[in-house]
């Protein structure tokens, strides 16, 4: 195993709020942590995500958009979902441990001019950020 307890992210798109999950959990957390995202209907990485997670250290430019079904039968310790779409559609998984749920607007419904888009990312990305924040203090080894 490349790092300690296995966790997945999981949106429906896995374009924006679990791709700066994975991006934040590895930053914040180092190796304690080995971290996967994926969507239920997979695009790709929204290019803002990247920006603004790049504004705040974190480069997730080299993450691509996965499918849930490479994941099945994985093991994992923790599986968050970000978004009510991935919370009702979510299998579960062997050895999972602890489902965690957090509802967060998808920055990548955001309307506006590409300004307008980016407060949003941004916010998208500060909230994650502190929930990341929070799980890392809680988590158990």
């Amino acid at each position: 195993m490349r790092g300690g307890q296995k966790v997945l992210f999981l949106c429906t798109g896995n374009s924006c709020r679990s791709q700066m999950g994975e991006g934040w959990l590895r930053h914040l957390a180092g190796d304690r942590f080995e971290v996967f995202s994926a969507g239920l209907n997979p695009t790709k990485v929204n290019p803002l995500a990247i920006r603004v997670m790049g504004e705040a250290g974190v480069d997730i430019s080299k993450h691509s958009s996965k499918s849930i079904d490479n994941f099945i039968g994985e093991n994992f310790a923790y599986v968050i979902t970000v978004c009510d779409n991935a919370k009702g559609s979510c299998p579960h998984f062997m050895g999972e441990r602890t489902r965690i749920h957090w509802d967060i607007d998808d920055p990548a419904d955001a309307e506006g001019s590409e300004d307008e888009k980016l407060i949003f990312f941004r916010k998208t990305r500060d909230i994650l950020k502190e929930q990341i924040e929070g799980f890392i203090a809680a988590a158990r080894d």
